[in-house]
């Protein structure tokens, strides 16, 4: 009995794990910066989405903030004059696959051409961009990791979830942030939605301005992924020669 119930918690635990985003069970992923520290970095997915996103830049560029776009392959396909615009603004962008599957469920095989198909995507779009990936759903599993890594992609998951996909106005959006905001953090957001274009992120948009005016009124400095990540580097020590 005893071998049933840990067998159990172990496949509960082992299924928490490839969803969960602080998880570093399946593989080493970038979750957050230095804890406590005066930065966060605000990120969106599952753009480019007409006209939220548009509207988002404005809100950004209001406040002279720089944010972490993941963008969906076959959008930036049906709409590359807005990925241009995001590019053309200083904005970091990530792959974030060309259809938006649950990568668990995916073959290598298929996993491989969803980042491929994405790559491609935003690389006729805008030539050179990061070379970020965020999972859909931030679903993973060890050969989902390693295909990333393969294709020489850096995995970025969040600490900080807006909820923003089911919560229905921009207070509670913000407050939501607001209640897991502890410095340091990469925050969920999205301007878009994987089923269709169009999408209604108005919510989204006003929720982004609002915590912004919050947390620079409160000395936070808002930063990219990348910026996040290379202020973890320069914390890490040196490594120890072995001798």
């Amino acid at each position: 009995m005893l071998g049933w119930v840990l067998g159990g918690a172990a496949v509960v635990y082992a299924g928490y794990a490839s969803m969960a985003p602080r998880s570093q069970l399946y593989g080493r992923t970038f979750v957050c910066g230095p804890r406590g520290s005066r930065q966060i970095a605000l990120t969106f997915d599952d753009g480019p989405n007409d006209p939220h996103t548009l509207r988002l830049l404005e809100v950004l560029a209001r406040h002279e903030v720089k944010a972490t776009f993941f963008m969906i392959g076959r959008f930036v396909v049906q709409r590359p004059d807005i990925v241009r615009q995001v590019a053309s603004a200083g904005h970091v962008i990530g792959n974030h696959t060309f259809n938006h599957p649950n990568l668990i469920f995916c073959s290598p095989a298929r996993v491989r051409d969803e980042l491929e198909q994405c790559r491609k995507a935003l690389s006729d779009v805008i030539g050179e961009h990061s070379n970020l990936f965020r999972f859909p759903y931030g679903g993973r599993l060890p050969h989902v990791l390693r295909m990333a890594r393969e294709l020489n992609l850096e995995s970025v998951m969040w600490s900080v979830s807006s909820k923003d996909w089911r919560l229905t106005t921009a207070d509670a959006i913000e407050q939501q942030v607001a209640c897991n905001i502890r410095g340091g953090d990469v925050v969920l957001m999205h301007d878009g939605f994987p089923q269709r274009m169009g999408a209604d992120r108005s919510k989204s948009v006003e929720a982004a301005d609002k915590i912004i005016r919050r947390y620079k009124g409160e000395g936070f400095a808002f930063v990219t992924v990348p910026e996040l990540a290379r202020t973890v580097a320069r914390l890490q020590p040196p490594a120890r020669s072995v001798s």
